[in-house]
């Protein structure tokens, strides 16, 4: 399962680049938290005790989950500028460097963080700041490439931060089912507001632009049933790890599907940072 997770998250990654590319950042993000909001409401219409369940929580959870929602909305919006400006391959290994940030809020909340985490966090930085060189002076759009890494940065600290205040204080309450729903929920009402503010911003997409963008859904949906029934069925830091590969596998589908070309000290980068996730994750 957790292998299934990161085939469905590498793809979505992916799909997401040539969504933002096609339809802008917004509307890609807005259609997609949309159709999630959509699919998700069928399921707690079906099945309402997910939902019945999580109406017992206090106000005070459900105002964090609210909160934490909005971080997730924005890492979206961060990872969808991030593949716009620059390259898959570079950008999908250094979101999953959001291990280091709920590592790093843990241990600010009172959790111990051992010697192997530290080094862990130390690799992804190196990574990170490999990842960002280049010797070629003919590269073009270095500028942009590097505002790509920052918002690829930027999207691990949100989505981080989003992962850290559901762990500690919504989903042992509202369940991931329901804590899901109310994700897509906020973020279908900030984008729209968004969407409202950009020329044919709710005008629907072209057919192909439409099966792109429901796929992208689908399959960010499939993979989180995936990693939760892994995780339920089986051990649930194994499953993170193994679903932590998504970075890799949308740099393949990168590398392969856009002829995207790195230098050797960027793969090296890339490389460093994956290994240190993945560590981050089996240790956390």
């Amino acid at each position: 399962m957790g292998l299934l997770a990161a085939l469905l998250w590498g793809g979505t990654d992916f799909l997401v680049g040539l969504n933002v590319r096609a339809v802008g950042v917004k509307r890609a993000v807005f259609f997609s938290q949309s159709l999630g909001f959509t699919l998700m409401s069928l399921l707690l219409t079906i099945f309402p005790a997910f939902l019945l369940k999580a109406m017992a929580a206090p106000l005070e959870v459900w105002l964090m989950g609210v909160v934490a929602a909005a971080f997730t909305v924005s890492g979206a919006l961060a990872l969808g500028k991030a593949f716009a400006l620059g390259k898959a391959s570079i950008v999908a290994p250094l979101v999953t460097s959001y291990g280091v940030v709920t590592t790093l809020l843990s241990w600010a909340s009172g959790e111990q963080i051992s010697l192997l985490q530290l080094m862990c966090i130390l690799l992804c930085v190196i990574g990170v700041i490999l990842s960002s060189l280049h010797s070629d002076s003919k590269l073009p759009h270095s500028t942009a490439a590097g505002r790509s890494i920052f918002f690829a940065l930027l999207s691990a600290f949100l989505y981080g931060t989003s992962f850290w205040l559901q762990g500690r204080y919504t989903l042992p309450q509202l369940g991931p089912i329901s804590m899901l729903w109310l994700g897509y929920a906020v973020g279908s009402g900030v984008m729209l507001l968004m969407v409202l503010k950009v020329a044919d911003g709710l005008k629907i997409p072209p057919l192909k632009n439409c099966g792109l963008l429901a796929s992208t859904s689908l399959m960010n949906l499939g993979a989180f049933f995936a990693f939760s029934w892994g995780a339920m069925s089986g051990s649930v830091s194994v499953v993170t790890v193994i679903s932590t590969l998504s970075g890799g596998i949308a740099a393949v589908l990168g590398y392969v599907f856009f002829k995207e070309r790195l230098t050797a000290v960027q793969v090296t980068g890339v490389v460093l940072v994956l290994l240190g996730a993945l560590v981050l994750h089996l240790k956390t």
